[in-house]
């Protein structure tokens, strides 16, 4: 497996594949509550929903990947570094039109913002390529993400600062302490290309760097991740007959491979229509994301009454859906 791994946060790390199969036994014993008491004072452990030797150490310590609390946001005019085919979360509420780029989640990994009057948090894993936008209120209260530094499934697992709770980002679930349970709803927004989305919203805002100079955005620190052949940190099971890091598009229970959307270029199952363009950059690929190879442009929607409206979806890999889906149904033909 071929890939290079930087880790942000107040000190570089960069983790050797060849080490991983003597590392994570290691790690996996570390997996008990005594062990993370020091750093989690205020976190419940005797409430979970998961099995704590599932969770592994990504690395970094509890917000060493800081999450953007303050974003900053410019018009599309200002916008001078972006490349047209780079991808972005894009998102409208009540009317007001944003992209979170990758170039910058990558290297944080949550934005807490408000949009139209909603608070939100937009994610991004990158080791699941899962771009995901939740509403950030739950019984009446509204929640700030950071990052706990730990994986389950290689999937980030996230943290709320008002209880310590921690949350796992793929399925937006409450699985440790007081929020054991809950469930962030998820905003219907689409993984595009920058020029996807100016197009759509020629008034919308991007958001920026606070520091431009404080991570290297627009690079990828997980060079050749999405062409290697397992997963970094993950002990689950793979799919049959689907590469695990091949990318799936999910909705609901059911996941299509990208090979078979982007050969058909559009599915439809029920009331459900997804297309695929080409024109967006893997954000996994090359060191400038702006190089990386073309994946192309997914959009899912459902007919109703209106006509076409967008839903919620996932561009993820392969392995993400079987580990967090394991009763979902693959198709690829």
């Amino acid at each position: 497996m071929r890939f290079q791994l930087s880790i942000v946060g107040a000190r570089a790390l960069t983790l050797l594949i060849a080490a991983i199969a003597f590392a994570v036994p290691a790690v996996s014993a570390l997996a008990n509550p005594e062990h993370w008491k020091p750093e989690w004072p205020r976190t419940d452990f005797t409430k979970h929903s998961i099995d704590y030797g599932d969770v592994l150490s990504g690395g970094p310590p509890k917000d060493g990947i800081p999450s953007i609390d303050e974003p900053k946001f410019v018009k599309l005019s200002e916008i001078k570094d972006i490349a047209a085919t780079e991808p972005v979360i894009g998102l409208e509420v009540n009317g007001v039109a944003r992209a979170y780029p990758l170039r910058v989640l990558t290297w944080h990994e949550i934005a807490n913002d408000v949009i139209g009057g909603v608070p939100i948090a937009a994610t991004y894993c990158p080791l699941c390529n899962a771009a995901i936008v939740f509403d950030r209120r739950v019984d009446g209260q509204v929640l700030e993400f950071g990052t706990t530094g730990k994986l389950r499934n290689s999937d980030l697992i996230m943290y709320d600062r008002q209880t310590d709770s921690w949350w796992q980002q793929f399925l937006g679930e409450g699985i440790v302490g007081e929020m054991t349970g809950k469930r962030l709803d998820v905003l219907p927004s689409r993984l595009e290309s920058f020029e996807k989305f100016a197009a759509r919203h020629p008034d919308g805002e991007v958001l920026v760097p606070n520091d431009p100079d404080m991570r290297s955005y627009g690079a990828n620190p997980y060079v050749g991740y999405d062409g290697s052949g397992f997963p970094f940190l993950y002990k689950g099971s793979v799919p049959e007959g689907i590469a695990p890091l091949g990318r799936v598009v999910v909705v609901g229970d059911t996941a299509w491979t990208l090979d078979l959307l982007r050969e058909k270029g559009r599915i439809e199952k029920d009331d459900v229509v997804i297309t695929w363009e080409p024109g967006q950059n893997s954000a996994l690929n090359t060191r400038a994301i702006a190089d990386g190879r073309d994946v192309g442009n997914v959009v899912a929607q459902k007919r109703d009454a209106g006509g076409l409206k967008d839903i919620v979806y996932d561009v993820t890999f392969a392995f993400v859906f079987l580990a967090f889906k394991p009763d979902g149904i693959f198709i690829d033909q």
